[in-house]
């Protein structure tokens, strides 16, 4: 199969019909969000929705999660919306929140849902999604534009590297915003529940709609997954990954430490940590949250061009967006800690 990948602003007609016409056809398609590039098919098909699990080698018992692009459409798939899911569809809906809410039967396919009487909903804030997903007005299963379990993509590059020959089409809108993929919050729970955090934190849920509750990834392994990312290994580069704290001396004795075991070390730290003398360096920017959210996945994607044996990773501390990023880092090293 040949792959286009099409410079996209959100205005091109050509391209956007191109696009529609694929996702009628049962096609799947890559387009970007203001979180990571996502693969989309329409989410009542279930020979798209099987093509999105081929392109992508995901397991199957990992649902999916249903974009739409105007509230008038929420109706149609989904039934018994608490006023808590309201809410916060109102306060940040368009954007980077994905909302658990009971599906109703026989809307979408049982492919979508993984077999569950629940669905992840979310209307992106991007004018390229907003764009095709109005202009199609379907509802568009889509997981991240990538092969599952490495890291998300972030430019429409990443999805060629991965994708080509696998999917038709690619709208590269240029580089996303936020880095991380949505926040996912269970509203159908009497304790609203964060499944997976990201740039809604639960800081701002609780300012709008009081307790929420964010178990670690660890604590939701138990359990039929109710969003991407609960079950399996994610995120991860080729050569295994270790977390270290963001420590200067702890990082350069660690360094000294894995090259002398005959090791070749990749390092993601802030650009304070250049000089410290890895084989390779990627940059977390600044080591904010919000420039190590935007520089996660490509640091994690770029260490695969290179031979490296062990890539280091510094943390940082999980106030605000910093959860999202240590359930990522997390997730990418399995866990797994620098121990000398």
């Amino acid at each position: 199969m040949e792959t286009k990948r099409v410079i996209v602003d959100g205005t091109e007609n050509l391209a956007f019909d191109e696009a529609v016409a694929l996702l009628k056809a049962g096609e799947v398609v890559a387009f970007p969000t203001e979180t990571v590039y996502g693969l989309g098919g329409i989410a009542t098909d279930d020979d798209a929705v099987s093509k999105i699990y081929g392109a992508k080698g995901r397991p199957s018992d990992n649902p999916l999660i249903v974009h739409i692009g105007s509230f008038e459409q929420l109706d149609r798939y989904v039934e018994d919306l608490s006023e808590k899911a309201k809410a916060c569809m109102k306060a940040f809906w368009p954007g980077p929140l994905t909302v658990i809410c009971k599906v109703k039967p026989g809307t979408l396919s049982t492919k979508v849902t993984a077999g569950l009487d629940t669905v992840g909903i979310r209307m992106p804030n991007h004018p390229v999604a907003l764009r095709l997903l109005r202009q199609l007005d379907e509802p568009v299963a889509a997981p991240s534009a990538n092969t599952s379990g490495k890291p998300s993509p972030t430019e429409g590059i990443h999805v060629e590297e991965d994708l080509k020959s696998r999917i038709p089409l690619i709208l590269d809108g240029g580089a996303t915003g936020i880095g991380v993929e949505s926040t996912v919050i269970d509203l159908t729970l009497e304790t609203p529940t964060i499944l997976r955090p990201g740039g809604i934190t639960k800081e701002m849920f609780e300012q709008l709609i009081g307790p929420v509750n964010e178990p670690t990834h660890i604590e939701q392994k138990a359990g039929a997954p109710k969003a991407p990312g609960m079950k399996y290994t994610h995120y991860a580069p080729n050569a295994p990954v270790y977390q270290i704290q963001c420590d200067e001396q702890l990082v350069q004795e660690a360094i000294t430490d894995l090259r002398a075991k005959g090791n070749k070390i990749a390092l993601l730290a802030p650009d304070a940590f250049q000089q410290l003398g890895a084989d390779w360096f990627f940059t977390f920017g600044d080591g904010s949250h919000e420039q190590m959210a935007a520089h996660l996945y490509d640091a994690l994607r770029s260490c695969n061009s290179t031979n490296a044996d062990i890539v280091l990773a510094t943390v940082t501390d999980r106030s605000g967006v910093g959860s999202a990023i240590m359930n990522r880092l997390e997730k990418s090293a399995g866990g797994h800690w620098y121990q000398k």
